[in-house]
């Protein structure tokens, strides 16, 4: 990726090669950092998950949920469909999909937008609750 935060004009990539050049520029978080950095309010955690992959499996508490589609709407600070947790470009943003593949590109998307702190969770939702980290049952409520 470029300091503009664009991937390298060129030939055409597989999308191994692009995860690859969009990683370079992030500094991707391992599940507890993640869950640590949340905790003491240092990190905004978004879920991207489609609806059936969070009902069936859960969500992570004080996670922010943002269907894909609308992330970078929800997410500019400055945009009119913004959510009120995108107060600043500056905002510490780690993105959560379910096995941590769309989250690096969702991370550099927003990247492209400004928000220059965006990462995303190595492992995705899986790695989180493999490592034992707190999971909210969708109907139910409860943490496990």
């Amino acid at each position: 990726m470029t300091a503009e935060g664009s991937v390298r004009a060129g030939s055409p990539v597989g999308i191994d090669e692009l995860l690859e050049r969009v990683r370079e520029d992030l500094d991707r978080f391992e599940a507890g950092t993640a869950h640590d950095a949340a905790r003491a309010g240092e990190a905004l955690l978004v879920d991207i998950r489609y609806a059936a992959l969070r009902e069936r499996d859960g969500l992570i508490p004080g996670a922010l949920v943002v269907e894909r589609n609308e992330l970078e709407w929800r997410l500019d600070p400055h945009g009119s469909h913004r959510a009120p947790e995108a107060t600043s470009h500056d905002l510490r943003v780690v993105i959560v999909c379910n096995e941590g593949y769309a989250s690096s590109l969702a991370a550099a998307s927003l990247r492209r937008l400004g928000l220059h702190r965006a990462t995303d969770l190595v492992g995705g939702f899986q790695a989180w609750r493999a490592a034992g980290l707190p999971v909210t049952s969708r109907t139910s409520g409860q943490t496990s």
